[in-house]
């Protein structure tokens, strides 16, 4: 069974996140519902699973609380903190970067 690779897109106000669900959109994967706090982004962390965590924004406490529950989880973010696997210096460049991640594998749950 095949599922679509899902994305979960994070950033620190409602306009920005607009702006980053727009960016990120594609026909390759779908987008969670996305998040303007910590508290919303670990929540839909939990319960939508997703593959792929698109970070804009300040969230150093975020990525390392991730890394702590999800350590391989792939994180794109818009600026080098500690533990991002990608950094993209524009919104233009995010579905490259989560294009070039690699496919998550293993067993549907």
């Amino acid at each position: 069974m095949c599922r679509a690779l899902k994305v979960l897109c994070v950033a620190s106000d409602r306009q920005g996140l607009m702006n980053l669900k727009r960016a990120a959109v594609s026909a390759e994967w779908e987008l969670a519902p996305g998040a303007i706090t910590e508290d919303d982004a670990l929540a839909q962390l939990e319960a939508e699973r997703p593959d792929v965590l698109v970070l804009f924004g300040e969230f150093e406490e975020l990525v390392s609380r991730v890394r702590e529950g999800r350590p391989s989880l792939p994180i794109v973010c818009d600026r080098d903190l500690p533990g991002a696997t990608s950094v993209v210096g524009r919104l233009e460049e995010i579905r490259d970067a989560v294009r070039a991640l690699p496919s998550p594998g293993g067993p549907v749950r």
